[in-house]
């Protein structure tokens, strides 16, 4: 086993699952909010290391379908995260090349935090590097839901025959789908030592290599990401078949 990064097997996709912000607020005797302003900045150091390394995709589980069961306070505070974020963010990604896209019921979120959003989606929208990808308001189980309802929609219709639904049926009526080749995460990645994946791209993560890490998410650096990778690459990923004799 080697401690060198590999440059020619970095993860076209990886995941994270952003876990024990309040967690870390709460080790030091502060308001949960202060756990989730110092994410913040890690999501900034991670998407440029990712970019930096080459990964083509990086997906941020940012806020669940289940999360509005959150404090009030708390929840409005993550709302106005977006804002924050993407008015400091923006120029960076635009220097570095990355497209920011999104995953989940954005119709669902406050006015203002939709605005954000779209106003990112909007201004880096000629970059050609990296997709940095937020699940906002998502969770899996709603999406394969929706997908399935389109599908019974278009059989209802004629448009489309029940024998002919396969993998890729249900992969292109996922909320993914627009990246696809890499649709699905070679790499998931959770912080905070939890290990499960909390309704997190169900279907897309049927054959992704899982990294659980001990560090909190506002501890994470670009050192352990870089670290996960290299940990990444010492697996071998058969897909469900043998190693070639």
């Amino acid at each position: 086993m080697t401690n060198e990064l590999d440059n020619a097997n970095i993860p076209n996709h990886v995941a994270i699952i952003m876990d024990g912000n309040g967690r870390w607020a709460k080790k030091r005797h502060l308001p949960r909010i202060a756990g989730h302003k110092r994410g913040m900045e890690v999501v900034k150091d991670i998407t440029t290391e990712a970019s930096n390394l080459g990964v083509r995709v990086l997906t941020l589980y940012a806020f669940s379908t289940e999360n509005w069961k959150r404090p009030e306070k708390e929840v409005r505070y993550l709302m106005s995260l977006p804002a924050k974020f993407f008015d400091d963010f923006v120029p960076s990604l635009i220097k570095n090349n990355v497209r920011v896209a999104t995953i989940g019921d954005i119709s669902g979120l406050p006015e203002q935090t939709q605005k954000a959003v779209y106003d990112a989606i909007n201004d880096t929208k000629e970059c050609t590097g990296m997709i940095l990808n937020f699940a906002l308001n998502y969770g899996s189980r709603d999406e394969i839901v929706h997908g399935i309802k389109e599908i019974a929609e278009k059989v209802k219709n004629g448009t489309m025959n029940i024998n002919d639904i396969s993998d890729k049926t249900v992969s292109d009526h996922l909320m993914t789908s627009f990246l696809g080749e890499n649709a699905d995460p070679d790499l998931l990645i959770r912080t905070s030592g939890e290990e499960r994946v909390s309704n997190f791209l169900l279907w897309q993560i049927a054959y992704s290599e899982l990294e659980f890490v001990d560090q909190y998410w506002p501890d994470f650096t670009p050192e352990n990401f870089k670290n996960t990778i290299i940990q990444f690459q010492q697996r071998h990923r058969r897909f469900g078949g043998l190693d070639a004799k």
